[in-house]
């Protein structure tokens, strides 16, 4: 697999003339539908067994057909971009016609709603290890709601996917709820019940596992949510239930806010088989325009979380979306979410360059709406998404955690499955 940014002329036959790929193969792995709409700026994938090599002091491409044992002519003819192949520069990159070797085998679990459509998730379940299908909202006393999930099971079953229950602390039509969280978290009899609900759920749906979405606890709940997840575990491993929790993305220990403080990522890490830190939403709905999962805050979050719970227990959030917001920013006012695939098609329409933010690792753009207001935009390409992909590796977590993967964006998977292989639980 190779990264390609569209420049100025380029086009769809000439990138499978440079790369020998079928242009259907490029049009297919970047959901490409019109081959005349491509955006400048726009990074998009070369399917395929490509490497990338960076020119260093001494070499040749004679050397470096030598070390990768491929014959000369085959590498020239992989980089047409280099016009005299006997006169490289140091830094420069060079296109190797042969596999990367993967960095590893990781979990990957994708979020969706239960209605996510049957084409999207056949699409999604071969990338998959787990499908958390939110939510079961829990009730004051300790009863859940319903959700329509029998076909998202079955059909993650059959795919060898293990579908994972969700339960919330939010209310029917609003958000997450601290009362109704303190309620629970306070009260033995009701979480007893509430314990009973899950196993029957579980046990009657054959869900694989438990994944427990609590969120904006009070900071004093913060003893009281560390105990009650260990209730739910030391109830769940006897049955062969697993059990994670999903944890806001704190950058220290003392971290004060609402959403951050009864996290507690020791004591929970400690507890629960896996933990999925929401490393998204940094560029928010009703906030200001920033990048939605920006690689240095990304990396600072682990930073904290893996020195106090273990690495390979970690799953790290993926975002599947963008937002686009009006300019100048106004609080209170809220973006326009918008899918990866949308937000390019949407610069495509405007006329609007692909620009990328290298300290955020994330592509955005910017253009003038028909009443002159400035709009600016921040999504996900594979340039992003494969910055992000690599901290797996370099933090050694146990893999990934997308929200959600209720649309399909094929270029993302194309960049995991070059870098990883995906682990199978069922």
């Amino acid at each position: 697999m190779k990264i390609h940014v569209i420049n100025r002329g380029d086009t769809i036959y000439a990138l499978s003339q440079r790369y020998g790929v079928p242009v259907s193969a490029i049009m297919n792995a970047n959901q490409i539908s019109d081959p005349e709409s491509l955006v400048v700026g726009q990074a998009i994938v070369i399917p395929g067994d490509f490497s990338q090599h960076m020119v260093r002091s001494g070499e040749t491409m004679y050397s470096i057909a030598q070390y990768y044992g491929i014959p000369l002519s085959r590498l020239i003819d992989a980089n047409p971009q280099i016009s005299n192949p006997a006169r490289i520069q140091i830094g420069q990159t060079v296109i190797v016609p042969v596999a990367s070797p993967k960095m590893g085998t990781i979990y990957v679990n994708g979020y969706i709603f239960p209605w996510a459509d049957a084409d999207v998730l056949k699409n999604v379940f071969p990338h998959l290890t787990y499908v958390s299908i939110f939510s079961y909202i829990v009730k004051q006393d300790g009863s859940l709601g319903t959700i329509n999930d029998s076909a998202a099971i079955q059909s993650a079953l059959k795919a060898g996917v293990a579908p994972v229950m969700v339960i919330t602390n939010t209310e029917e039509g609003a958000g997450f709820s601290s009362e109704l969280a303190h309620t629970i978290l306070t009260n033995i009899q009701i979480q007893n019940t509430l314990i009973d609900n899950i196993i029957a759920v579980m046990d009657e749906k054959n869900y694989y596992s438990l994944n427990i979405d609590f969120e904006y606890l009070y900071p004093e709940d913060r003893q009281n949510y560390n105990n009650f997840v260990s209730r739910v575990v030391n109830a769940l491993h006897p049955l062969g239930y697993k059990v994670s929790v999903a944890l806001a993305p704190k950058l220290s220990g003392d971290q004060p806010g609402l959403l951050y403080e009864a996290h507690d990522y020791p004591s929970l890490g400690a507890i629960a088989d896996n933990v999925i830190i929401m490393t998204y939403e940094w560029g928010y709905l009703y906030g200001p325009a920033m990048a939605v999962a920006p690689v240095d805050q990304v990396r600072k979050v682990l930073d904290y979380a893996t020195s106090v719970i273990p690495s390979e227990k970690i799953l790290m959030g993926m975002p599947n979306y963008g937002y686009d917001w009006t300019l100048p920013f106004v609080r209170g006012s809220a973006a326009r979410l918008l899918t990866n695939n949308g937000a390019v098609a949407l610069a495509a329409r405007v006329g609007a360059a692909i620009r990328y933010n290298n300290t955020a690792q994330a592509p955005y753009f910017n253009y003038y709406d028909n009443m002159g207001r400035r709009h600016e935009v921040w999504f996900d390409d594979p340039r992003s998404i494969y910055a992000r992909l690599l901290l797996v590796s370099e933090y050694n977590l146990g893999g990934v955690s997308y929200w959600t993967v209720n649309n399909y964006h094929a270029a993302n998977w194309v960049v995991l499955e070059s870098m990883y292989n995906v682990k199978k639980v069922i």
